[in-house]
């Protein structure tokens, strides 16, 4: 396992992080622990959870995800060996897919990144992960109107409010000063929302966002455009998730077959930005190139995403020991340059297919 620093912190985040919006919904209890312990075995210590896990979202599983992860912390006593990073949702003004999170403090617009959401949302989380402290805390997307879930366009909206950005780094400051959090993060953020959360926080003496949590993966590397630079010059760095692009590039979904317990089969309507006409075509090429190398097209997808300079972690997700090992595997994978420019001729050749 290779290493990163997370921000300009002295936390030694492993280059893998496990994801865990399964657990509680496609993953019982035991799943989950079986999942974990080879994760931490394999020296993954970066376990990325969110209190709206597991996916897809509703009142029922609501904090399933952060309970089993407090169960397994509890049992095995390695709360000090990994890094645990949660994330707090909020409103949004175009909504999360069907739902505004209603179960969730009210809801809706009342979903704001103010003191008293922001109090609650750490306790619940605390409580339910068993945990007196967050590693790392991220905002799980937005107040403000932004384009991300599939919709990349900006639509400038003058009746668009949302809690200031100062407010939002005081109230984390309070969290971090309590000892409830060592560090925080964004998610799902633009490049002016990165420069301005920095700008603040250095400007009035507030905490620094260390990461930023945005998908990317050989069919949506979006971040390239304008996010990779500010997280080099910044040090403020990816955690990738959906490197696989919701399972699609494992080429498990080719040819219109339906896994049983996947995602795409349990939920066909939902997750659509990884599941285009112009990303299947995709994906059959880069499914071609890893049997070219004799590499699980998911191992290769995986190796690609971990290669990038400005990732400090790819979060990988898995339903099964078997889907897991395949991931790891990835930092076995010589990824070299000839690698590098045959995939660069796929992207060019229609960039960012699943978006």
């Amino acid at each position: 396992m290779k290493y990163n620093k997370l921000g300009n912190t002295n936390l030694d985040v492993s280059s893998l992080g496990l994801g865990t919006m399964t657990y509680g919904q496609q993953n019982s209890n035991s799943e989950s622990f079986e999942l974990m312990d080879y994760a931490y075995e394999k020296g993954i210590n970066f376990f990325d959870t969110a209190e709206m896990y597991p996916i897809y979202p509703k009142a029922e599983t609501f904090g399933k995800s952060e309970e089993i992860i407090g169960n397994w912390i509890k049992t095995n006593k390695k709360r000090d060996k990994i890094i645990l990073a949660s994330k707090i949702a909020s409103n949004h003004p175009k909504g999360i897919g069907a739902t505004e999170l209603s179960w969730i403090r009210k809801g809706g617009k009342n979903l704001r990144f103010d003191k008293e959401n922001i109090l609650k949302a750490i306790d619940g989380s605390l409580t339910r992960l068993k945990t007196d402290y967050i590693d790392l805390y991220q905002l799980h997307w937005p107040e403000r109107s932004v384009g991300m879930f599939g919709q990349l366009d900006f639509h400038y909206n003058s009746n668009d409010s949302w809690t200031s950005f100062e407010d939002i780094l005081e109230n984390l400051q309070k969290l971090i000063k309590s000892g409830k959090v060592r560090y925080i993060g964004l998610s799902n953020e633009t490049p002016w929302g990165i420069l301005k959360f920095l700008k603040i926080a250095e400007e009035k003496s507030l905490p620094r966002v260390m990461s930023v949590q945005n998908c990317y993966s050989l069919v949506n590397r979006v971040f390239d455009i304008a996010n990779l630079e500010v997280a080099i010059r910044e040090k403020c760095g990816l955690l990738a998730y959906s490197p696989l692009a919701g399972g699609r590039l494992s080429g498990k979904y080719m040819n219109n077959y339906k896994p049983g317990n996947s995602r795409y089969t349990l939920w066909p309507k939902r997750f659509s930005r990884h599941h285009t006409k112009r990303g299947e075509i995709a994906i059959e090429k880069y499914a071609k190139l890893a049997q070219k190398y004799n590499i699980a097209p998911s191992t290769f997808a995986n190796a690609f995403v971990i290669n990038r300079p400005f990732v400090t972690s790819s979060i990988i997700g898995a339903t099964s020991i078997t889907q897991l090992k395949e991931n790891i595997d990835c930092l076995s994978v010589n990824f070299t340059k000839e690698m590098h420019d045959q995939i660069e001729d796929i992207h060019l050749s229609d960039p960012n297919p699943c978006v």
